[in-house]
């Protein structure tokens, strides 16, 4: 059940290049699972038991079922991940031209490690818009090279005899990658757009704009001597999503409360958007889920002080070769179980009371659960629990799959941990 799952898992990674596609995919699913897709632009009509999910600008997604019984006093359950990964954006006019050789102009989105993403097959994938009759709402169109289309070459040892001591990177000349040679035929003027054009068979008169990235071609996989590693990209943070999207759909409805899965867009850069989790996205339609059924805001206050979160991301696992980097006494093991992430700085939202609410929720089930905190002396990451919480002030813990290689072009996690992960959820649904 568990390599199934991961095998599961990496296919969903594999056929999502962008977080438009983990979106669409995330959706595909969804509807399979028989939940009805809602427009935020239109009054919502909802029942009692019932599945339901909606978009936001292609990139976020939130799904929810209601209960046999919907009250103030039952609340929300919510788990919440994000759908974007460190990567490259291409920048608008992105064809350079230097000694015969086309390369294409990037912006660094949130942090890589910029090392990783060279001599490596790479593509494109994300979005086109398109014209339509009505200005104000032109079409979205998700778009996919699908084939190794080019890469990221490192400077020869000859020329950078230091490159092993270590070497500095520039985020504006180094990691362009190079997309072909000029030939007779070849026009620099929309050359990007020309490509996508052929290869989508979109029309390119009716492209006005495009949300384009740079992914990494290679798919993900199985390693080890049991299979027991997942290898891939964007393990951060699909698997929190994929996991988070399994239990929803999964999940048999306690017949009370309401459930909520959301995967934000923008965590790698802050979250400060109106798709991220640094907006009242969520907020605003958890209150419309209340005011459809029946209820009214001061219902709605009360529901949000009898819910609770998780915030669902990455954790960092102890590298063989720098244990030095980890706590003392919390070193999370990849295949040993779902991590609590804790820090005194608030990094993340998890406490006695929220860890000691899941590990009841985890009572008598063969769920293990390990803890995270920070070396002192290392600055750690953050999630998206501080961020929402805030807005809606609920009871919040922040946990995830222990990884190696976080932020990297591939990273690596457990195979067991994944399916622990949805497992985890799934319960805390069914409560």
């Amino acid at each position: 059940m568990k390599e199934i799952f991961a095998k599961e898992f990496i296919d969903f990674i594999d056929k999502s290049p962008s977080s438009y596609h983990a979106v669409k995919n995330c959706s595909d699913i969804l509807d399979k699972e028989g939940f009805v897709r809602l427009d935020p632009s239109k009054e919502c009509k909802l029942e009692k038991n019932g599945k339901y999910y909606i978009k936001k600008t292609s990139s976020t997604i939130m799904a929810f079922t209601t209960g046999e019984e919907v009250s103030p006093e039952c609340g929300f359950r919510m788990t919440g991940s994000h759908t974007d990964s460190p990567c490259f954006r291409i920048k608008p006019n992105p064809e350079m031209t230097v000694e015969n050789i086309i390369r294409l102009n990037t912006e660094v989105y949130g942090g890589p490690i910029l090392s990783t993403w060279f001599d490596r097959p790479l593509s494109v994938a994300g979005r086109v818009i398109l014209k339509t009759d009505n200005i104000f709402k032109p079409e979205t169109v998700n778009v996919n090279i699908d084939r190794p289309l080019m890469t990221i070459p490192n400077l020869a040892i000859h020329q950078n005899r230091s490159v092993n001591q270590g070497v500095e990177i520039d985020r504006q000349n180094d990691v362009l990658p190079v997309i072909g040679l000029i030939n007779e035929t070849f026009e620099k003027e929309d050359f990007l757009i020309n490509l996508v054009s052929k290869e989508c068979d979109i029309n390119k008169k009716d492209i006005l704009d495009f949300d384009l990235y740079v992914y990494a071609y290679e798919k993900g996989t199985l390693l080890g001597a049991e299979n027991e590693f997942v290898s891939a990209p964007k393990i951060d943070n699909l698997a929190s999503v994929y996991a988070g999207l399994r239990a929803i759909a999964e999940s048999r409805h306690a017949g009370k409360g309401i459930n909520v899965f959301v995967g934000f867009d923008n965590e790698e850069v802050g979250s400060s958007t109106k798709q991220g989790a640094d907006s009242n996205y969520l907020m605003n339609y958890m209150e419309r889920i209340y005011i459809s059924l029946g209820m009214n805001r001061a219902d709605f206050l009360t529901a949000v002080n009898n819910s609770f979160l998780i915030s669902a991301d990455g954790a960092h696992a102890a590298h063989p070769g720098f244990t030095g980097k980890m706590d003392p006494t919390n070193k999370p093991s990849l295949n040993k179980g779902v991590v609590f992430k804790i820090s005194a700085n608030q990094k993340y939202t998890s406490d006695g009371f929220t860890i000691a609410v899941i590990k009841q929720v985890l009572a008598g089930k063969d769920i293990k659960t390990q803890n995270f905190v920070n070396n002192s002396k290392e600055a750690g990451g953050s999630t998206i629990g501080p961020i929402s919480s805030t807005h809606l002030e609920v009871d919040s813990v922040d946990l995830g799959i222990p990884m190696l290689a976080m932020h990297s072009v591939r990273e690596l996690c457990g195979k067991d941990d994944l399916y622990s992960l949805k497992e985890l959820i799934r319960v805390f649904f069914e409560i």
